[in-house]
């Protein structure tokens, strides 16, 4: 199996949302992601401006009572505009997982790229087998270079799963209780993260390895807890 990996030369850098529209992500939780995002796409361009050794392409899944791509093909940033999610069903997110390792396979990933980045953002609890599909990640060379960062809306979520998904000692899980800081995450999620991947020291040095670098991650918010 080819490695994943290559020189610096202009790579493109896989970002993928993972979006739980569940019947519990109902009302304000859902019109604040779809805020949050929205107004996180100019910033994500002027990264990409600013570092055009690489291009960023964009994935959105969204899963309930089961998952679908929002973009059946990876968005260049530049080209991408946000469209709002809608709620019904249930958490679904090891359907999610499964469909995010196939997009992760060699091909549609080709061998030279940035480590892709994968953003989960729910509110709940897996209600499938949420195992097997995070194992078909972390089976993948890709899966395993993969930044995993998870956002949890409110504190009924499993954030023991939103650790598991992350496999960093380094990075916590997120907890967003108001719409302030689930914005502020967003945004991080998709500005400062996207940099760092994009540094030079963050080059993948071979199957297996990871080496990227997160810089300083947002401080729990002071913001009174909403949900």
């Amino acid at each position: 199996m080819p490695l994943p990996g290559g020189e610096l030369a202009s790579r493109p850098l896989y970002f993928f949302w993972i979006c739980d529209c569940s019947g519990s992500m109902s009302g304000q939780k859902i019109q604040s992601l779809n805020t949050a995002i929205r107004e996180s796409i100019p910033e994500m361009k002027q990264v990409a401006d600013d570092n055009p050794s690489g291009q960023i392409l964009v994935r959105v899944l969204e899963f309930s009572s089961g998952a679908k791509w929002r973009n059946t093909q990876p968005i260049p940033v530049e080209n991408f505009t946000w469209t709002d999610l809608v709620t019904s069903g249930e958490t679904e997110m090891g359907r999610a997982f499964s469909m995010v390792a196939e997009q992760l396979k060699m091909p549609p990933m080709p061998e030279r790229a940035l480590p892709p980045v994968l953003v989960l953002v729910t509110d709940g609890r897996p209600t499938d087998d949420y195992k097997s599909g995070l194992n078909q990640i972390m089976s993948l060379p890709w899966g395993k270079k993969a930044v995993r960062i998870a956002i949890g809306i409110g504190g009924d979520c499993d954030f023991d799963v939103l650790e598991e998904f992350i496999g960093n000692s380094e990075i916590k899980p997120l907890q967003a209780n108001n719409p302030e800081a689930l914005t502020r995450y967003i945004k991080w999620a998709s500005t400062a993260v996207v940099k760092d991947v994009s540094a030079p020291p963050s080059q993948p040095r071979g199957q297996g390895s990871v080496n990227v670098q997160i810089g300083q991650i947002p401080a729990a918010s002071t913001d009174p807890d909403v949900w």
